[in-house]
């Protein structure tokens, strides 16, 4: 009897112990005494999440407080059943919104700060949203003294301590209500880190703090944040993980003739509208890829053929142009229908998208459109102007390590030609303690290149005001270009580096936004071949008043795809579409500025010939396959073989000085000639898969650029690369050639070209392509010089005859 008690006893325990744990584990404070607790429901069973406190973000004061962050790790995995049971409870629905327009993103050095814009729809923006990364730094960065910071707007909502050296760590910041703006957003990630024993210049360069692409992004809940319903959306259109950017076009007379025209015209006024850095377009005849982040599809034909593809064709698109955002009934995505009774409707519907972005070929801009990757957008420099660094980005730091870096961007434009003889100037505003030893000094980059550096010699510190840094133009180039200041900085105490000396809480230095950077006139004249103008300002394409003649070979997706990406990121570079027509033959372009686009064997003799690439080629570039045997590098072979024959070590040492007295003394065999030679015929290696050719027209008034790879899938892989943000900027010279195989990228440089030009005659501007030109060409000049002092001195002798006393 005792036994079956207690068992009643302990099963009685048992159930009450059961019916306790059915209620959620309460973390809420305590109630007041007395106060009545309402039972809640059970819920489901549903795998544990972490729960995100609010955070609350005071107003940003001078020295703003910014709220702890939310550190995710990773997330345990639902129990069997868990899933079925979270159905029958409605979740609302969250809208990730990637931020990172880059496929790598690094934040390096003790200072660094990077700043771009993402645009936001009027329901994103009044969304409730918060801000997610992911990062891993360096092991080497000292936790207790780096704190990576994140702004948006210029506000800052959080911080997080860099500590994450073993692997990714996830960090969450809520956003603050009214934030957000429709429209363009200041994104910002601030970087202070520190080492964590070492105090030498060398070690800040083993500091880094990778953000990982894929795992930053804005969460936005509800579902009107996934609406798109006008241009806005265009704009919005955002990345993916990886940092690009994808407009999916489905075309099913994408074949005909008559279709291309309108067909690239959208492509540019989409690419123009985003103004993304890294963009593909890809057509297709049929269905569009699953739907995502950074991806936007678009259907494009009459109403009758896209009625088989688009069930739910709106009646409108049978009678009148229709461009509208719809929800595909396949995929349930909204989607960008372009359509109308006929294909001049298509048109026409096609030009109520692109013509807000249209812009006269005559009228000047003011600014290069850099701010989806780079914020502010770069002013463009025509003639001698002053810019405050506050104006470009650069804000007043005071800084108490070894090593500061900050950069801004400026423009150019694209008949700039001052890249020998010009000199610009940063008018350094900046203070030093007496603590930073004589030997520290201020170097000045441009375009990753060094173009000065000026010592701090003062053992008493000092403040600088308006010390002007003279700054050579050699580096420069049309288009963008980036300008650092790097100050490098030494104390007694680095030397010593005494535990915890490595993070000095007191200012060493401050670098002030009033600076400036002073370009003066600079010699202004169009140069042809020029590819690198091309890739800068999409030069001579975008000054042209009528439509540039576009070659292509055949009308086909790979091919069409890879002319729409080339001409989007050309039209973002010019600042507006350029408008293009179809020729079917090099002999109805005459002397004005082409494009030819396709597979190297279908590309017409004549073009080949006038961008000096060997049309032997279009036989035999094939590229190089790994399981293909018998085939040879021509290139790699040629270097076997200066190596085997009898004089290769002395042509390589020989080689070698030649390489030194030009990095040193940039003089190179070609400014050593009266006047420059020919260009030798250009034969692309077996190794390259992509082609980027320019050269004149047959009468020379014009530039032919040719755009060739052996197959058209070549074609399409190789472009989708070129025109990404990282390699676009190094297309150059006369020729540029890419390699998918070993990922190279390289250029044949200029060494004839014609002047085109660019601006109404003048005697100042003459005087300057002169002295440009004179000091490229050092031989010309030297010999000018002694033709100079010869007529002197013969002038001289006459009149001293004729006024002079004769014995």
């Amino acid at each position: 009897m005792k036994s079956i008690v207690a068992a009643s006893f302990l099963l009685l325990n048992a159930s009450v112990f059961a019916e306790a744990q059915t209620a959620p584990f309460d973390m809420s404070g305590e109630r007041p005494r007395g106060a009545s607790v309402a039972p809640r429901p059970t819920p489901p069973a549903t795998a544990p999440v972490p729960v995100t406190p609010p955070i609350s973000v005071a107003p940003a004061p001078a020295a703003p407080a910014v709220p702890a962050p939310i550190t995710v790790l990773a997330q345990p995995a639902p129990r069997p059943g868990a899933a079925a049971n979270a159905a029958s409870q409605p979740e609302p629905r969250v809208i990730r919104h990637y931020l990172v327009p880059f496929s790598k993103f690094s934040l390096g050095g003790e200072y660094d700060r990077r700043s771009w814009s993402v645009y936001l729809t009027p329901e994103q923006a009044a969304a409730k949203a918060s801000f997610t990364f992911a990062y891993q730094n360096s092991i080497v960065v000292a936790p207790e003294a780096s704190a990576l910071t994140v702004y948006l707007n210029n506000r800052p909502i959080g911080q997080q301590r860099v500590g994450s050296p073993d692997g990714p760590s996830a960090v969450t910041f809520e956003v603050p209500s009214g934030l957000l703006q429709p429209g363009a957003n200041l994104v910002t990630f601030q970087a202070d880190q520190r080492h964590r024993t070492d105090c030498s210049i060398e070690s800040t360069y083993e500091l880094w703090s990778n953000i990982d692409p894929a795992g930053t992004y804005l969460s936005f809940a509800g579902r009107n944040a996934a609406e798109l319903s006008s241009a806005d959306a265009i704009r919005a259109i955002g990345v993916d993980g990886t940092g690009r950017t994808e407009f999916d076009i489905v075309v099913p007379a994408l074949e005909q003739p008559g279709t291309t025209k309108p067909l690239l015209r959208l492509a540019q006024g989409l690419a123009v509208l985003s103004s993304m850095p890294n963009q593909v377009f890809a057509f297709n005849t049929a269905s569009l890829p699953a739907a995502g982040p950074g991806r936007l599809g678009v259907f494009v034909g009459t109403a009758a053929e896209l009625r088989p593809l688009f069930p739910g064709l709106p009646p409108g698109a049978e009678s009148a142009p229709l461009a509208a955002f719809v929800t595909d009934p396949r995929s349930s995505s909204p989607v960008l229908l372009i359509s109308g009774p006929s294909w001049q409707a298509v048109s026409a519907a096609i030009d109520t998208i692109v013509s807000p972005v249209d812009r006269p070929a005559d009228v000047r801009r003011d600014v290069l459109t850099t701010e989806r990757w780079s914020a502010p957008n770069a002013p463009l420099i025509f003639s001698d102007t002053s810019i405050p660094l506050s104006e470009l980005g650069v804000k007043t730091t005071e800084f108490s390590g070894r090593r500061l870096r900050t950069s801004f961007n400026v423009a150019v434009p694209a008949d700039f030609y001052a890249n020998a003889y010009g000199e610009a100037k940063v008018l350094l505003d900046a203070a030093y303690t007496d603590k930073v030893l004589p030997g520290s000094h201020i170097d000045i980059y441009v375009n990753d290149n060094i173009a000065s550096t000026v010592p701090l010699t003062s053992t008493a510190g000092g403040i600088l005001r308006h010390l002007p840094i003279r700054v050579t133009m050699r580096h420069f180039k049309p288009g963008l270009n980036t300008v650092a200041i790097e100050a490098i900085l030494t104390t007694e105490g680095d030397a010593a580096c005494a535990p915890g000396g490595s993070a000095d809480a007191n200012a060493r230095f401050a670098l002030f936004d009033t600076s400036e950077l002073h370009m003066p006139d600079f010699a202004r004249v169009g140069q042809l071949p020029n590819l690198a103008a091309m890739a800068g300002t999409a030069y001579p394409y975008g000054r042209a008043t009528e439509p540039t003649p576009l070659f292509i070979d055949r009308i086909d997706a790979d091919t069409l795809s890879a002319a729409a990406t080339l001409l989007g990121q050309m039209a973002i570079m010019a600042g507006h579409p350029i408008a293009v027509e179809s020729v079917a033959s090099p002999n109805t372009i005459g002397d004005r500025d082409a494009i030819f686009i396709g597979s190297i064997s279908q590309m017409p003799a004549t073009a080949l010939t006038q961008a000096n690439v060997s049309t032997a080629s279009q036989a035999s570039w094939r590229p190089v396959v790994d399981a293909q045997p018998g085939v040879v590098d021509t290139g790699v072979a040629i270097e076997e073989w200066n190596s085997k024959v009898s004089g290769g070590l002395l042509r390589g040492q020989i080689a070698a000085f030649r390489e030194w007295v030009a990095r040193n003394f940039d003089i190179s065999r070609s400014s050593l000639q009266f006047i420059p030679g020919a260009e030798e015929i250009f034969s692309p290696p077996n190794v390259a898969t992509l082609l980027v050719a320019q050269g004149s027209s047959p009468a020379g008034t014009g530039a032919w650029t040719v755009v060739a790879a052996p197959s058209a899938k070549d074609l399409r892989e190789g472009v989708e690369v070129m025109t990404s943000q990282l390699n676009w900027t190094q297309i150059s010279g006369h020729i540029t050639t890419y390699s998918s195989k070993t990922g190279k990228i390289e250029a044949v440089p200029v060494t004839r070209f014609d002047f085109v030009p660019s601006t109404p005659w003048s005697i100042a501007n003459y005087r300057l392509i002169a002295a440009n030109w004179l000091s490229t060409n050092i031989l010309s000049y030297a010999a000018l010089l002694v033709v100079f002092v010869l007529l002197i001195g013969v002038t001289t002798s006459e009149m001293l005859k004729k006024l002079g006393r004769s014995k």
